[in-house]
């Protein structure tokens, strides 16, 4: 029985607000599935841009011979999507650290930092939790002397 080649594989994951995106990059085809739909068919149409500019930035090149399955959990639809770019940017410079060079994981990186931070780095503000006294985190009820 003859033994399969060795598959290159790499989990990473993206953090917006609430919603956590958990990619596994295995070599591949280059196919892209967030929870099983193909990313070309992700909604809401608007923020799919959003979602392919890991792709653009990095070329085509980079993610021709990967393939990306994607679990996205929690949060809204715009968290979600933010999610989902960062844990894909993060798995291609994991994936050319590990497997392929040097050079060509810092080219990625130094791309995808030019264009926009958030896609290699989480953003740790939360809303602020509603406290006693008031309708929100910080206002107050107006006191009353008569």
């Amino acid at each position: 029985m003859a033994d399969k080649p060795a598959v290159n594989k790499i989990q990473t994951y993206g953090k917006k607000k609430h919603a956590i995106a958990v990619v596994t990059c295995t070599t591949g085809r280059g196919m892209i599935r967030v929870n099983g739909i193909p990313l070309a068919n992700v909604q809401p149409e608007g923020l799919r841009i959003k979602l392919q500019e890991p792709i653009l930035l990095a070329g085509k090149k980079a993610f021709n011979g990967l393939d990306f399955r994607i679990r996205v959990r929690g949060g809204g639809q715009t968290s979600q999507v933010f999610a989902i770019r960062q844990a894909i940017a993060k798995a291609v410079v994991a994936y050319n650290q590990k497997f392929v060079d040097e050079p060509s994981k810092m080219a990625i990186k130094n791309a995808y930092l030019a264009h926009d931070r958030t896609l290699l780095v989480a953003d740790p503000r939360r809303a602020e939790m509603k406290k006693y006294g008031g309708s929100g985190a910080r206002s107050r009820f107006a006191k009353s002397y008569r």
